[in-house]
């Protein structure tokens, strides 16, 4: 037999030894509809969804959690950032059925009851939007920087945000405005430990 792997009646020869080929243990599903149930926000929510859909359509046109924007529809502008399990991700790119077993966050389950997470509220106090299409993503991936590392610097806000589209170009308020909810989460420095914000951003 010929060194190397060859396919002869379902089992794979591999350097004269047989072994049984694997079998797909995936379900197939559709072309009909489907009924799934997804973690959103904390809550187990039941669709019936073309299983081809992305998950920003399933957001937006079945669950109505229409804060997660679609810019581009192709991964291009970050405007419909979500978080799965914790992690950014862009949801127009990102089939339904791919999140079925995953925790989604959207801008809607951001904040806690009335309570904004503190870039929310930075956002707000530091005017870091224009038009508004572009900041429930750019909110979420600030948001997770600053969950992660509360002590991130200028240049990792830029990295964070190094995917999203802002046409009204408010990015130096946007930098303003992660890095003082960063510091808003952090125990405080001793006095005169900070850096100057206006500083650190370039304003």
């Amino acid at each position: 037999m010929e060194t190397g792997s060859t396919l002869l009646n379902g089992k794979a020869a591999v350097e004269g030894q047989s072994i049984q080929a694997g079998r797909a243990t995936d379900q197939v599903v559709g072309p009909d509809a489907i009924t799934l149930t997804l973690q959103v926000n904390g809550r187990a929510m039941t669709v019936v969804t073309d299983p081809g859909a992305t998950l920003v359509q399933v957001l937006r046109e079945t669950l109505g959690l229409t804060g997660t924007k679609i810019g581009c529809d192709r991964g291009a502008c970050s405007a419909c950032t979500v978080w799965l399990d914790g992690e950014v991700a862009s949801s127009c790119m990102t089939l339904v059925l791919d999140a079925r077993h995953r925790r989604i966050t959207t801008i809607e389950g951001l904040a806690d009851g009335d309570t904004l997470h503190p870039v929310q509220r930075a956002f707000v106090e530091h005017d870091a939007m224009q038009c508004g299409f572009c900041t429930p993503g750019m909110i979420m991936s600030c948001a997770a920087l600053v969950e992660r590392n509360p002590d991130c610097t200028l240049e990792d806000v830029k990295a964070a945000v190094s995917g999203h589209l802002c046409r009204c170009g408010t990015y130096p308020n946007v930098f303003a405005a992660t890095l003082a909810a960063a510091r808003a989460k952090k125990p405080k420095r001793e006095a005169g430990g900070d850096d100057d914000l206006e500083g650190r951003t370039g304003r």
